[in-house]
């Protein structure tokens, strides 16, 4: 059997541990490298390599859907697994956008975890059931694509000016983007749109 070698992204250490500890009970599976936090994701594969990068959706610095996204592009020769803990039916979409080749939540019992990481690896994909039913039952997002990447920067506190700045667009537009989210999302304000957003997965 060929060894999978494995990067884990969790930011909670005392999870982050456990994982590990229960990964290298397994045979065949090696955890070369755990990060905290999304942006240390792709500099860690780049360093070490892995096979299968195992990604919690919720990591500090920038979202696990976004880290794989950047990961792939990097190295696509590194597949990934999202972990979850909350089912939002947009997230799963998000996540295949991504190009992500495993999608389950963290409940899973650990010898299932384990069959979805060797899965991975060998070029198989795995979602959760009940995490793809739950998002072929729910609504896709209003937002058109640059509008809910404007919505997703405006959620990390960055204003409109910055984010005109760093999307190359200008301020007028990325003003209008914001109108427009508001109004599709039926928000009463921006804060009110970044919720009704990030609870629905769309972010």
């Amino acid at each position: 059997m060929s060894v999978v070698r494995v990067l884990l992204a969790e930011d909670m250490l005392l999870l982050r541990e456990a994982l590990v500890e229960l990964l290298h009970l397994h045979d065949g599976i090696d955890v070369v490298a755990q990060v905290s936090s999304g942006p240390e994701i792709v500099a860690a594969a780049e360093r070490h390599r892995p096979d299968v990068a195992v990604i919690d959706i919720d990591l500090p610095g920038m979202d696990g859907i976004t880290a794989a996204a950047a990961l792939n592009d990097r190295l696509p020769g590194c597949r990934v697994l999202i972990l979850t803990a909350l089912s939002r039916p947009g997230e799963l979409r998000r996540a295949l956008d991504a190009r992500v080749a495993g999608f389950v939540p963290k409940d899973i019992r650990p010898g299932d975890l384990v069959a979805a990481i060797r899965t991975v690896a060998a070029g198989g994909e795995v979602v959760d059931p009940a995490l793809a039913m739950t998002a072929l039952r729910a609504p896709e997002s209003p937002l058109t694509q640059r509008e809910t990447e404007v919505l997703r920067l405006s959620a990390t506190g960055a204003q409109p000016l910055e984010i005109a700045e760093r999307l190359f667009l200008t301020y007028g537009t990325v003003r209008n983007y914001l109108t427009s989210a508001v109004a599709k999302l039926g928000a009463r304000n921006r804060i009110d749109a970044i919720r009704i957003a990030s609870e629905a997965g769309w972010l």
